[in-house]
């Protein structure tokens, strides 16, 4: 998306119209917390009255679906060579029943609404084992003059109420300057830097429980691969389909695999999205990974891709394309920023 085309929706994600900046790299930064005593009290709220708000958070509906149609397409906007970055090896195997990955799970947060919400997240390998992935939209508030979303964390392996893996806030947000600045979905992206994971203590304080990547590893990235790369979708759909079914709860991880494919949306401003065949709904799936050469006995691949929204193609009331923003080398290098910013413990 050019910035000029879109400098009129800047305020969505301001707090009031200002010129922006000039700036030589493309990542911008947020703090989603001002020190560790306010860290504290982000966990506090999430963990205390044994996890309440978590077990009462709803799916974030903001974005949920969109307009869209697949279109024929041979080229894709690579802008370099393809790039892998491999990924962290968890430390913990999961279930023996499964293969879904352990870094997958739920980042949590109070939307402009005040209520406590939550999209799908999953944990990235990085310099210092501690950045989560997921949609831009799902860390940066776009309906208030709030710059990100209240109480930022991340809850990995997320089940019915569980926090099998702790619970890890966030300290700082990395997304793209055209998507801080001028809301271009093609960008529609955040990597997270949370402080080490904490559980409620028998005293009823907060134990330290060490990085997130040495707990439950994480993804690698890939990204200037062609159309037509499998993927392996994983996310929590929760929300109905046009036709009122629900087939999803929300609370355990799903997955759906497909190819990626280029997309053409209606309503909202991207230029370049992609989509892939998944009967996933909206609300739940925010932010959902789509991991290419996923491997279920290592429950390792390469994100490549993260839903921003969901479509109905075929018009028949069923949900049947999650859409992401084209991964290319200038993502790569937001979350290249992100991967070296170190956090530590918050207590």
């Amino acid at each position: 998306m050019k910035r000029v085309l879109v400098v009129l929706a800047a305020g969505l994600l301001t707090s009031g119209f200002v010129a922006a900046p000039a700036r030589a790299a493309n990542e911008a930064a947020d703090k989603l917390v001002a020190d560790v005593a306010a860290a504290q009290q982000v966990a506090a709220f999430w963990l205390g009255d044994d996890g309440a708000n978590l077990r009462n958070a709803t799916p974030y509906s903001v974005q949920t679906a969109v307009v869209g149609e697949r279109v024929s397409a041979t080229d894709v906007p690579a802008d370099t060579k393809p790039g892998y970055i491999p990924p962290l090896v968890p430390s913990v195997s999961g279930s023996p029943n499964t293969k879904t990955p352990v870094t997958s799970g739920k980042v949590f947060f109070v939307g402009a609404d005040g209520q406590p919400h939550w999209c799908t997240g999953t944990a990235m390998q990085s310099t210092y084992r501690n950045v989560v992935a997921t949609a831009g939209h799902c860390v940066y508030d776009t309906q208030s003059s709030a710059i990100t979303l209240d109480k930022w964390v991340f809850v990995p392996g997320y089940s019915a109420g569980t926090t099998p893996w702790g619970l890890y806030v966030g300290e700082q947000a990395f997304t793209h300057y055209d998507f801080r600045w001028y809301s271009d979905y093609d960008r529609d992206y955040a990597f997270v830097n949370v402080y080490n994971g904490v559980v409620s203590s028998p005293s009823g304080g907060l134990t330290d429980i060490g990085r997130l990547g040495d707990n439950v590893g994480g993804q690698g990235l890939a990204y200037n691969l062609t159309l037509d790369t499998s993927v392996d979708v994983f996310g929590y759909p929760a929300g109905p389909h046009p036709d009122g079914k629900q087939p999803y709860t929300g609370e355990t991880i799903e997955s759906s695999s497909g190819s990626t494919l280029a997309m053409r949306l209606t309503g909202l401003p991207a230029d370049h999205p992609i989509g892939v065949d998944s009967r996933f709904t909206g609300e739940g799936s925010l932010g959902s990974s789509w991991l290419a050469s996923y491997d279920g006995g290592s429950r390792r691949g390469h994100l490549n891709g993260i839903t921003i929204s969901v479509s109905d193609t075929d018009g028949d009331l069923r949900y049947d394309t999650s859409v992401s923003p084209y991964f290319d080398g200038q993502l790569a290098a937001v979350y290249a920023a992100a991967r070296e910013d170190w956090t530590g413990s918050m207590l």
